[in-house]
């Protein structure tokens, strides 16, 4: 493999695992104390599934943009599907911040809407350019709609919520 490959993997890495960090650090304090007192919809999940699931989804995220990339020749051919990715990538850490951060699920519910079409977006231009990239961004589209869901029934659940 290259050395341009190699770096152009490691970029993506970092800028991946760089979303999760941020979305890690708001999540944290509000998933001990805030988060268990909310109402939660039926099939939310243990607490213990979301660290693993969110693991798994950011090393597909990553394998895909970085093969994008490989098969873009770069910027050249895949310069809009990589743009879209770090779009999606920056509403995904923001979610945490509004969410878990500012305590507020209806503002979270509106950006996850926007996130799941980034996701989206992200997918049809990742399969445009690779099958394989596109299709390993299915299961997080997947989890991102039942995320919404969940933000949804959350945000009814708990209309007066407490912020701390």
């Amino acid at each position: 493999m290259s050395r341009n490959l190699l770096t152009a993997l490691a970029a993506f890495v970092a800028l991946t695992m760089s979303a999760a960090g941020i979305a890690s650090a708001f999540t944290a304090r509000s998933v001990r104390s805030w988060y268990p007192s909310l109402h939660k919809p039926p099939g939310n999940p243990p607490a213990s599934y979301f660290g693993p699931m969110w693991t798994l989804l950011y090393l597909l995220m990553t394998i895909a943009a970085w093969n994008v990339w490989r098969l873009g020749d770069g910027w050249s051919e895949a310069s809009a599907a990589i743009t879209i990715y770090l779009i999606q990538l920056a509403l995904n850490a923001a979610w945490s911040v509004i969410f878990f951060g500012l305590r507020s699920p209806g503002l979270a519910l509106i950006e996850i809407v926007l996130l799941w079409a980034a996701i989206l977006a992200t997918t049809i231009f990742f399969w445009r350019i690779s099958t394989f990239s596109g299709a390993l961004l299915v299961p997080y589209l997947a989890w991102v709609g039942y995320a919404a869901y969940l933000n949804a029934g959350i945000w009814h659940l708990n209309p007066a919520s407490p912020r701390r």
